[in-house]
């Protein structure tokens, strides 16, 4: 439907300095932080306009630049589709082709806060210790060549580096990432990259800049042909670029800004707390933990999407025993926070039937993602004297699904920055212990303590076992 006429920035839209520069602008921050950050500035003003930075390709800047940046944010309830045009994002641009200029943004004075939605594997660290990879294949390239930066850390490091050159203050720092205690790791890899790349550099940056953590919490799913298509026949109009999104959605934030300079975010319904812990360990592992196993087991199953899998009774009554059993009893609730009502309205945004998430898109990445979603709860049952069954089962449907071979025998299509080495655990007639051990090695996803932990293998093995003789259906019925 390319004929329509393509969206525009409205003729009334704000036109707000540069204030924040956005690294790895993608569907979930423009359905998320870009609206609060819209919302926040017409309610008290100020120059917050985001400039987005694609760290690899050029594909959303294309589809973006023809509309002036302008997009639709598609909210999908159960009632129907509701659209309004997002319009804080004032320009894009592409890292690859013009690392200096990214560079030169993010230092120049105007901009006071660089956020990150780049995934986990965007912080090029080790999930099992938290540390900053320096075998990684960008890290090696970004300590090779100074001037054309190419991860993350290392633009933040080359960026800040220029603004203490300049003798301009930092700015903040705010991952945007579903990682615990996001700020914190960040800022431990940051400090990492820059303590081999200038000592001086490292010693400022720990002392000057600030490093919020935060909690984000919107499902977005990853926007399909057929749903630009479906938007353009609605509206007569053609949106290259629209996301999609459920109604819910919140922003939990430390409030730490270098010399407080940030957007009035609280008068918009964003928390401004001083611990952000307990809302990022309630989201990780309520709402994340409990995703993941649905995306495993679910896709295993042969459910498309996460509404499709909790319509399965068995699936709907796996995630709501691991809920009660597993993963509240090791759970702090945040202040005033019922996890009982949290995660029934968790149960009620997943069947959601507007919200078409995938299973196969959240089943992504599963080496980098299980540490920070599952094998915490998993350590602390453990150190409780509890056996957790049904976390070893998501684990094991994770072993299974990265075996690249599906219960219908057909191939998977795992992406996995690990997928190679996993699969290869899967030699011909390997035992179930044998497959676990070899999972168990792998270091980079699981702490020596947890896996050397008997009771952990074992259970690990137990589960693998009942997944390859009943499936993923079967054996979640039994656990549920």
């Amino acid at each position: 439907m390319t004929d329509l006429p393509r969206l525009a920035r409205p003729a009334d839209a704000p036109a707000p300095g540069i204030g924040i520069v956005h690294l790895g602008l993608g569907a979930f921050f423009r359905a998320h932080g870009a609206l609060y950050i819209e919302e926040a500035m017409a309610r008290s003003g100020g120059d917050w306009g985001i400039l987005g930075v694609s760290l690899r390709h050029a594909d959303l800047r294309d589809r973006l630049e023809p509309q002036d940046y302008a997009y639709t944010a598609c909210e999908l309830g159960p009632e129907g589709e509701s659209l309004r045009i997002g319009t804080a994002v004032r320009s894009m641009l592409v890292a690859p082709e013009d690392p200096d200029a990214v560079l030169a943004a993010m230092a120049d004075p105007g901009v006071t806060i660089v956020s990150l939605t780049v995934t986990e594997k965007g912080y090029c660290h080790a999930p099992a210790t938290g540390r900053l990879d320096f075998a990684h294949p960008d890290i090696v390239r970004d300590l090779a060549d100074a001037a054309r930066p190419v991860s993350a850390p290392g633009f933040l490091c080359r960026a800040l580096d220029r603004r203490r050159k300049a003798g301009l203050r930092p700015f903040t720092v705010m991952s945007c990432d579903n990682l615990p205690e996001n700020g914190a790791l960040l800022q431990g890899v940051v400090l990492d990259l820059a303590a081999r790349m200038d000592a001086e550099l490292a010693r400022w940056i720990e002392a000057e800049c600030v490093f919020p953590c935060t909690m984000v919490d919107r499902i977005a799913p990853a926007t399909t042909d057929a749903d630009i298509e479906r938007l353009a026949r609605r509206t007569g109009i053609h949106d290259a670029a629209p996301v999609m999104h459920e109604p819910f959605r919140q922003w939990v934030i430390e409030d730490r800004f270098v010399d407080g300079r940030r957007p009035a975010l609280e008068a918009v319904g964003v928390e401004l707390v001083e611990d952000v812990r307990p809302f990022e360990h309630m989201k990780l592992r309520c709402l994340n933990g409990t995703h993941s196993a649905l995306a495993y087991l679910g896709y295993l199953a042969g459910a498309e999407t996460v509404s499709d899998a909790v319509a399965r009774p068995a699936l709907a009554g796996f995630i709501r025993r691991l809920w009660d059993d597993e993963i509240l009893p090791v759970l702090t609730p945040p202040p005033g926070v019922d996890l009982a009502a949290y995660t029934h309205a968790l149960t009620e945004r997943y069947a959601n039937p507007g919200i078409r998430h995938r299973t196969w898109q959240i089943a992504m990445d599963g080496s980098l993602k299980l540490p920070q979603r599952i094998l915490g709860s998993v350590s602390e049952n453990l150190a409780a004297g509890r056996t957790p069954r049904g976390l070893f089962l998501v684990i094991a449907a994770w072993m299974r699904y990265t075996s690249g071979v599906g219960e219908d025998g057909q191939p998977i299509d795992v992406r996995d920055p690990m997928a190679d080495r996993l699969r290869a655990v899967w030699q011909d007639g390997a035992e179930p212990a044998a497959i676990v051990s070899g999972y168990l090695a792998f270091d980079e996803i699981f702490p020596g303590a947890l896996a050397a932990d008997p009771a952990f293998s074992a259970g690990l093995t137990e589960a693998l076992a009942d997944l390859l003789r009943d499936g993923a259906e079967v054996a979640a019925a039994q656990y549920a």
